[in-house]
C-alpha cells in the first residue's frame, strides 16, 4: 500500500511539472493573422512603427518638417530661425498682425491674464508676484524699453530667466497681440487707441503697408 501511494506522489509530481512547463512555454503556436495589411498600415505612420525604417534617420517614421514648412491648419508664422535666440528673433521676426484697435484691445485683455501678475498693469514690474519676488523689469525703462517685437514674442514662447515659457498657455495669435500691447507700454501708454491702417495709408500717399502672414514681412502695394 505504502508503495502504490508513493507511486501515486510521483506521477502526480510529473504531470504538475509538464503542466507548468507547458504553461510557460514560449513556443505556443500563436497561429495565422488574416490580411495583416488590414492592421499594419503599409504607408509610414508617424504614430506607428511595426518595424525599422531604412529611409529615415534613427530608423524611425517620423522626422522633423522640412525647413521653412507651415503644418496644414497652423497659423503661417515662420519660427525658423537662423539661430534660435531672442536676439536673433528681435531681427528676423516681425509682427504679421495689423495694428489697430482691435488687436491692442485683446492684446490688452491677454496680458492681464497672462503676464500683468509679474508685470504689472502699468508694465512696471509692480504686479503682485512682482512685488513679492522683486526683480521684474519696467517695459519703459533701459534696455527693456528698446526691445524688438520680435525679442519679446520668443521670450513669451520660450521663457527667459526666472519667466517661465507660455508657449502652452497661449496661441502665436495670441502672442502678437501681447506683443502689440507690450510695445505700447514701453512707451508708456497704457491706452488702446492707435492709428488705423487706413490712416496710416493716407498719411503714405495712397500706399497700404500690410504684412506678409507667413514672413512677417511688411510689403508696399501701390493704391489704384
Amino acid at each position: 500500500m505504502k508503495k502504490i501511494t508513493t507511486l501515486g506522489f510521483k506521477a502526480s509530481a510529473i504531470l504538475f511539472s509538464s503542466a507548468v512547463l507547458f504553461a510557460c512555454s514560449n513556443n505556443e503556436d500563436p497561429g495565422l493573422e488574416y490580411a495583416p495589411d488590414m492592421y499594419h498600415s503599409i504607408p509610414l505612420d508617424p504614430y506607428s512603427q511595426i518595424k525599422e525604417n531604412k529611409f529615415n534617420p534613427a530608423g524611425m517614421n517620423m522626422r522633423e518638417p522640412a525647413k521653412g514648412t507651415v503644418a496644414r491648419g497652423k497659423q503661417g508664422y515662420n519660427l525658423y530661425l537662423s539661430v534660435d535666440t531672442a536676439e536673433v528673433a528681435g531681427v528676423e521676426l516681425k509682427n504679421p498682425l495689423a495694428k489697430n484697435e482691435l488687436n491692442l484691445a485683446e492684446g490688452k485683455v491677454l496680458y492681464s491674464r497672462f503676464c500683468a501678475p509679474c508685470h504689472g498693469e502699468q508694465g512696471d514690474g509692480q504686479g503682485l508676484v512682482g512685488q513679492k519676488f522683486k526683480g521684474v523689469p519696467s517695459y519703459s525703462a533701459g534696455r527693456v524699453a528698446e526691445l524688438p517685437a520680435g525679442h519679446i514674442f520668443h521670450v513669451i514662447t520660450y521663457g527667459r530667466g526666472r519667466m517661465m515659457p507660455h508657449g502652452s498657455q497661449v496661441n502665436p495669435t495670441e502672442r502678437w497681440k501681447i506683443v502689440m500691447y507690450v510695445q505700447q507700454l514701453q512707451t508708456g501708454e497704457v491706452a488702446t487707441a492707435v492709428e488705423t491702417d487706413e490712416k496710416v495709408e493716407n498719411e503714405a500717399g495712397g500706399e497700404a503697408i500690410t504684412d506678409n502672414p507667413v514672413t512677417g514681412t511688411s510689403v508696399e502695394t501701390p493704391k489704384n
